[in-house]
């Protein structure tokens, strides 16, 4: 399973990658933005280990993305279960010297497709700190709408901020 776009490709991850996403995650800019399970400094031995834990991995959720002849960033979506099981969380990072050209956009939305594709969701959702207005932006662009700001909700690197909801309902 590939999906080939104009500025990247999304596909599964796969031993050999491994050296590319240590480089590239390696960036206190790049875990600013996300959650504290993502590790800083990011080892070689974390990527081995996400490598390992998402490959070979169905339906493929986790997707690599792939630009350059390397994997620069990933994406992915995890549904919740119970009463919210027909709803996802989707998350995503792109390698810093990549920002602003386009490519977690159309990652991003092919991301979102592929999920409503393989899964049984009519909601997926993403949560953006405060501090991050190009990771908003990204989400418009791909039709997520905003939902309400959750007012001191995120701990990170020392400071107490609100996180923003986003959701695109199927259809």
């Amino acid at each position: 399973m590939e999906i080939r776009l104009a500025r990247c490709t999304l596909r599964p991850w796969r031993s050999g990658d491994e050296p590319a996403l240590a480089r590239h995650a390696n960036n206190r800019k790049v875990w600013l933005n996300l959650r504290d399970a993502f590790p800083h400094p990011y080892t070689r031995a974390d990527a081995n280990a996400w490598v390992a834990a998402s490959a070979g991995v169905e339906p493929v959720l986790n997707l690599a993305i792939e630009a350059g002849g390397e994997v620069v960033g990933s994406v992915g979506v995890s549904p919740f279960t119970d009463v919210y099981r027909r709803s996802a969380e989707i998350g995503y990072w792109l390698a810093e010297p990549l920002w602003g050209r386009g490519i977690m956009t159309e990652a991003l939305g092919a991301a979102t497709e592929h999920a409503f594709g393989v899964l049984e969701v009519v909601r997926i959702q993403a949560a953006v700190f405060e501090w991050n207005p190009a990771s908003m932006r990204v989400l418009e662009k791909c039709g997520y709408r905003l939902e309400g700001r959750l007012a001191k909700s995120v701990w990170k690197d020392g400071t107490l901020m609100d996180s923003v909801l986003y959701a695109k309902l199927r259809g």
